[in-house]
Order: structure tokens, then C-alpha cells, then sequence
């Protein structure tokens, strides 16, 4: 039976794996997790290790036997430390990263899929192909673009040494369950449903002007891509963008969450917040030719199970 290690298995991305791959049967599931715990009843299905991945003897022990990498582990927020703390993104995730890759080449482990971004893209009208990164990187995503360029060049660098396969995932704005569904960390999604379902005076206030428009992923498809990932790719190195391929407005984006909660709320635009003034959907036609992949839930499904998520758990 092969190995799966997911990295972060606690964080929003990883969680959502790590429930899907727990639920197999047909793959032995280890866990790594650092800051934050997994619930008992999950734990129990995995193999719970305690690591930080920033240290090289931790992320050796942790790989040992391990034949697939999920690296789902990271250093995010939202658009405040972007804007406030934009180092906040960079040191650890380099270091980390680069641990990990080094360390699946030395042990042999026969595939690592990492989680990218789509931050390296420059704001664009059409959807983006993988092609579309020229080089450019906003100013406001300059530091947490590089830092994910040069995650994925190293990537392609150990997969030309041939021992390990690497997949390099370009999503979209990711959101569903586990989300950080709080104001001063979490991405465009969680932030709004927080701001939606905790309203208390018949409003909702929009950071900027809430015409910045970002392609909208459910958790779901994004794990359904992993899966698909682990089980099919052959080659060596594959990047592939994984999105819904549409932009939605932020103010689209919060009339629609509004509507489906049922409440009714004004919008409100505070412009002495930060905002990224960014357009942009990706264009995942790859992720379909190389693995058939294409996402199957729509915003407003999305938003629907989100929405009942958050009021089960949050």
C-alpha cells in the first residue's frame, strides 16, 4: 500500500486532502502537522506526526518511507499582510520548500505535488494560460511571486535529476470547508462569509471599491486535481493552472453570498483599506488534456455548501 504524506494536513488546503484521502481505503495516509491539531476522530484514521518543516532533520524524519508528497504546508493570509507584512510570505516558505524538495530527491520518494499560486500572473481581461507568467510581477505579489517561481524552478530542477516526479499546481482563489473564515487572515471568500454571516448593524463593508475581480475555486474540484495528479501523471515534471476559469467582481462576489444567506444588507465601500486592484482568471485547459480534469462545482453550489459549512462549524 503507497504513502501519502500531506504537509499543512491542518491548514485549509491540506485538511480537505487529508479528508479525502482518510476516507480511501486504498492508500496509508501520514499527516504532518505543527501549530494546529487535527480533530480525534480524523486522527485516528491517519498517521499524526508532529513537525517543523523548516528544520532539515524534522522534514527528513517525517519522509522516511513515504512514497507521494502532498506539500500543502505554508505561511498564508490575506490581502493585509500582502500589503502590511509582505515578508511575512517569503523566508519560511522558501526554506521549507526547499527542504522538502531536497530531501525527496535523497530519499527516492517517487512524487511531490506542490501547491503554487497564481500570484506571478500579470492582471489580464482573458483567462491566463501557464504560458502567461512574462516575468512581470505586480508590485503589491512581488515577494510572494518570486517566492513561488522559484519554488516551481526548483520543482523542474530535481524532476530533470530523475528520481522524483513533481507536479506543480497553479490554483485559483481556493474556498470552502476549513477555511479561515476570519477578517484579519483569511483570503476575498472567507472574509466576505465572515463579514456576511456576523453583520450586525444591516450592512456589509467592502475593502476598496470591490471591482477587483479573482477566478473563484471550490475546495472540492481542487482536491478532486490532486487525486487525479497522484494517480495518473507519468512524466516527469507537469505545471498545470487549475481554476474555474471566470472572474468574479468582489462586489459580485458579495451580492451573491448575500442572496444565498438569505439576509438582507447594504453594501458599504471603506477605500482607506487595503486592496489589490487585480483582475484575473486562468485558463485550465491543460489540467483537462493532461488529466482529465475540469472543476464541477458552480459559485453558487459553492457558495450554498459553503455557507452551510460555516454555519455547522464556525
Amino acid at each position: 500500500m503507497r504513502t501519502v504524506l500531506v504537509c499543512g494536513a491542518a491548514g485549509f488546503i491540506g485538511r480537505n486532502v487529508l479528508e479525502r484521502l482518510a476516507g480511501r481505503g486504498d492508500v496509508k495516509v501520514r499527516a504532518v502537522v505543527h501549530k494546529r491539531r487535527l480533530p480525534e476522530d480524523l486522527a485516528k484514521k491517519v498517521e499524526v506526526v508532529e513537525a517543523d518543516l523548516t528544520r532539515a532533520e524534522d522534514v527528513a524524519r517525517v519522509l522516511t518511507g513515504v512514497d507521494h508528497v502532498v506539500q500543502a504546508a505554508a505561511t498564508t493570509s490575506g490581502s493585509k499582510d500582502i500589503v502590511d507584512r509582505p515578508y511575512h510570505h517569503v523566508t519560511d516558505n522558501a526554506v521549507m520548500n526547499s527542504l522538502l524538495l531536497r530531501a525527496c530527491h535523497e530519499l527516492g520518494v517517487k512524487h511531490l505535488l506542490f501547491f503554487s499560486c497564481t500570484v506571478m500572473y500579470p492582471s489580464a481581461a482573458q483567462p491566463v494560460k501557464e504560458s502567461g507568467f512574462d516575468g512581470n510581477i505586480t508590485d503589491r505579489y512581488f515577494g510572494v511571486g518570486w517566492t513561488k517561481v522559484y519554488i516551481e524552478k526548483m520543482c523542474e530542477f530535481y524532476a530533470r535529476l530523475g528520481k522524483t516526479r513533481f507536479t506543480v499546481v497553479r490554483h485559483s482563489n481556493v474556498y470552502g470547508p476549513h477555511d479561515k473564515y476570519d477578517l484579519e487572515k483569511s483570503h476575498v471568500f472567507g472574509a466576505t462569509v465572515a463579514k456576511v454571516m456576523t453583520a450586525k448593524d444591516g450592512k456589509v463593508t467592502v475593502w476598496g471599491e470591490g471591482t477587483e475581480a479573482r477566478d473563484l475555486l471550490y475546495a472540492a474540484d481542487l482536491v478532486d486535481f490532486v487525486e487525479a495528479a497522484l494517480e495518473l501523471q507519468k512524466t516527469p515534471f507537469e505545471l498545470c493552472n487549475v481554476g474555474a476559469g471566470t472572474a468574479v467582481s468582489v462586489r459580485e462576489l458579495v451580492e451573491r453570498i448575500i442572496a444565498r444567506s438569505g439576509k438582507t444588507l447594504r453594501l458599504e465601500f471603506d477605500r482607506t483599506k487595503p486592496t489589490i486592484p487585480f483582475t484575473l482568471a486562468v485558463d485550465a485547459a491543460r489540467a483537462k488534456q493532461v488529466f482529465g480534469w475540469t472543476p464541477k462545482t458552480s459559485l453558487d453550489d459553492g457558495i450554498d455548501k459553503s455557507l452551510a459549512w460555516y454555519k455547522e462549524n464556525v
